[in-house]
């Protein structure tokens, strides 16, 4: 019987690495540069009984990985990873050149240097923009030549059960040894919505404390305007419902000329969220304000919004946990990959897939 193995790089908070053992992939190490996203899933033994490890990318390469985890190149099933993508990401901006996008060729050293079953790697939708297309022409290309078809395709976790809008390109390898026949996951039906991830939470306490009985769930403190400015909108609206006197002054200019349209915004009770990001714990920054209570989410909500357990522990200060959960690819999403990865090799060998 195949046992699928996995090594999860750039693993963050292992969003990617719960959801593909949720699938069925065993872990068998993962590494991230930073040390608080290890230490998370170092607390997080009720999930995760694995090595993980503060390491670069080029700190695994020249066979130390394979050394590590004990293993012979062409042996590990899967290698996961998401190469830090702020380089590529359109809300980013100045110079199209950046340190961060040369990492993506590093993954493509490591596929080299593994050369697992299969490989998959997620990146913000600016991979296959501007900034991002040539780096990814050049990782297609140089995978493709050591056996891989690649598959890319751009996948909205909403699709998936995630109670979220977050498009984000997949791009699946699969050993030619093997075959061409991976397909993506179909979507599902069914559409889970703020209310269904978040409504059972009750309000957190108004001091600031977290919840008695649910970690991380505690209010930010609003500045006295920021408090006129959430109770000035209702849920759904965004600054656009804003009246003028509340406006920053950036905003005094259409948002149809210069976007940020979600800003000072609340989340609506029976849609998806928007996308998660590292700054969620504002609704400055996005529409992340509370359907009707007058606060943002809290950390425990947004981790809830992107599929993470309500029992799962995060390191760190309020900035620290608020990046680990926007930058992580939501667990429900990766189990879908999961399966459709699996399904794939046992369809390419024979096995019959249900």
């Amino acid at each position: 019987m195949t046992e699928y193995t996995c090594i999860d790089s750039f693993c963050g908070a292992e969003g990617l690495g719960l959801g593909l053992q949720q699938a069925g992939f065993r872990i068998l190490s993962s590494f991230d540069i930073d040390p608080l996203c290890i230490e998370t899933i170092r607390k997080n033994k009720k999930y995760f009984d694995h090595p993980a490890i503060t390491a670069d990318i080029a700190d695994m390469l020249n066979g130390v990985l394979l050394r590590n985890c004990h293993l012979k190149r062409g042996e590990l099933f899967l290698l996961a990873g998401g190469p830090p993508c702020q380089g590529f990401s359109v809300q980013r901006r100045g110079e199209d050149a950046d340190a961060r996008n040369e990492l993506v060729l590093k993954y493509g050293r490591l596929v080299d240097e593994i050369f697992p079953k299969y490989f998959v790697m997620e990146n913000v939708t600016g991979l296959a923009g501007k900034r991002g297309k040539t780096i990814l022409q050049q990782l297609i290309e140089e995978v493709e030549s050591i056996g891989y078809h690649v598959h890319y395709k751009l996948l909205d976790a909403q699709d998936f059960g995630v109670p979220q809008r977050r498009k984000r390109y997949i791009i699946i390898g699969q050993r030619a040894d093997i075959g061409d026949n991976y397909r993506y996951p179909q979507p599902v039906s069914a559409r889970c919505t703020v209310r269904d991830a978040i409504g059972y939470l009750p309000e957190p306490p108004q001091d600031g404390s977290d919840h008695p009985d649910f970690s991380l769930h505690r209010r930010d403190r609003l500045s006295a305007l920021n408090l006129e400015r959430i109770r000035a909108i209702k849920e759904g609206q965004g600054r656009d419902d804003l009246p003028d006197a509340l406006l920053a002054a950036c905003h005094r200019v259409d948002s149809s000329l210069i976007g940020f349209r979600s800003v000072y915004g609340r989340m609506s009770w029976d849609d998806v969220a928007p996308t998660i990001t590292a700054g969620f714990d504002s609704f400055t920054r996005g529409k992340f304000g509370h359907p009707t209570q007058d606060r943002s989410i809290s950390l425990r909500e947004g981790a809830l919004l992107q599929t993470f357990p309500a029992d799962f522990q995060f390191v760190g200060n309020k900035v620290e946990i608020a990046r680990q959960i926007g930058n992580a690819v939501p667990p429900l999403m990766a189990k879908f990959i999961g399966r459709s990865i699996i399904d794939s090799y046992r369809e390419a060998i024979g096995e019959h897939v249900i």
